[in-house]
């Protein structure tokens, strides 16, 4: 947004960090009425100088950030205890120490660049990170706790980290990982927990959300949708497909039987903590860092998310329907198509093949 002003024959601009929207407009009136004071009353000599005091006018002030916080956290209905903690209280807490610090930031950019400084530059993380912090500032300088100066910028330049593709697991890397696992309670544990997350295609935190309805096996987990004022999907009927051994026989383990008589699943930690728990379990055993290797050696990456992979690479190469493999894994077609399309069955090898044999 450009302020101008025409001052003794002489037209003087300054641009403010908002944008040409009905909230732009309204965070932007308090800095605008300031700068109007300063400029008007003769305290400053150009509009630019003006703005700047208007910027750092009241910096002696003391904000309560976590009384904000709780005010803010009121408008965030949907959010439960862990996200809250994960993803809001930690950025906020971040804003409060870069307010409260011996360099205090002179706008939203410079505050939210201090803030946000400890998670790299295109990693999901920062992205989550920035969001909460946004959000939050844009929430108190439209409500005139934070001073106008602080409103967040329209968009921070990031450093984008090129997206790494998923490595799929094969059936028989599957077996190999299950016959490495040592023996003993807790590692059974964890064979069953992999063994449902490669045959039903789950992520690793709807291990906990595994329910019986209607005697089969269904995922009671609801993740965002982001972006849908607070929607969530939808529980859904798990369908499996089973692993299947060198000579092809596919091998049944029994997992909703096993469900049934409630065996015990490995320890996921809180709420949200699944694919973390699963990731470090994972980076223990010695035949999935040689598996992990064997994936990067083709730019692929092996995550807890390869049994996932692995299940919608095998639902295409058997040729069954988008929309069937989508509501199997629990996610609409969009999504599958940006992570998954690679997988599409291609003809191109089969022409070039029925070609040759003319």
């Amino acid at each position: 947004m450009r302020l101008a002003v025409d001052h003794n024959g002489h037209r003087q601009t300054v641009t403010l960090p908002y944008g040409w929207t009905e909230e732009g407009a309204a965070a932007a009136l308090p800095r605008i009425q300031q700068i109007a004071k300063r400029f008007g009353n003769g305290d400053a000599i150009t509009l630019a100088k003006a703005a700047q005091g208007a910027e750092t006018s009241s910096s002696n002030q003391k904000l309560n950030i976590l009384k904000l916080a709780e005010e803010f956290r009121k408008t965030r209905p949907t959010c439960n205890d862990d996200t809250w903690k994960n993803k809001y209280q930690r950025a906020i807490n971040n804003i409060r120490d870069c307010l409260e610090g011996k360099n205090k930031p002179k706008d939203g950019t410079d505050l939210c660049q201090q803030a946000l400084e400890q998670w790299e530059h295109g990693s999901r993380q920062r992205q989550v990170m920035r969001q909460a912090a946004y959000s939050f500032l844009r929430w108190g300088v439209e409500r005139g706790h934070l001073k106008p100066c602080y409103l967040p910028p329209e968009a921070e330049p990031e450093v984008k980290r090129p997206k790494r593709v998923g490595y799929p697991l094969s059936d028989a890397q599957i077996l190999r990982l299950l016959d490495s696992l040592p023996k003993g309670e807790q590692h059974t544990r964890w064979r069953f927990g992999l063994q449902l997350m490669a045959v039903y295609g789950i992520r690793p935190e709807e291990l906990r959300w595994l329910r019986i309805k209607d005697d089969q096996l269904w995922s009671f987990y609801r993740k965002s949708q982001g972006g849908r004022n607070g929607a969530k999907t939808e529980p859904r009927r798990l369908y499996p497909l089973l692993v299947r051994d060198i000579d092809g026989t596919p091998i049944d383990w029994n997992l909703q039987a096993r469900i049934q008589i409630n065996e015990e699943l490995p320890p996921l930690n809180g709420e949200g903590e699944g694919g973390n728990a699963v990731g470090t379990y994972l980076k223990r055993r010695t035949t999935w860092n040689s598996m992990r290797m064997e994936a990067e050696q083709i730019s692929e990456q092996l995550t807890p998310y390869s049994f996932r992979h692995r299940y919608a690479k095998r639902s295409h190469a058997m040729n069954l329907p988008i929309a069937n493999i989508c509501a199997a894994m629990g996610h609409t077609i969009e999504v599958h198509l940006k992570s998954y399309a690679r997988f599409k069955p291609d003809s191109t090898q089969d022409l070039y093949a029925a070609a040759n044999a003319r």
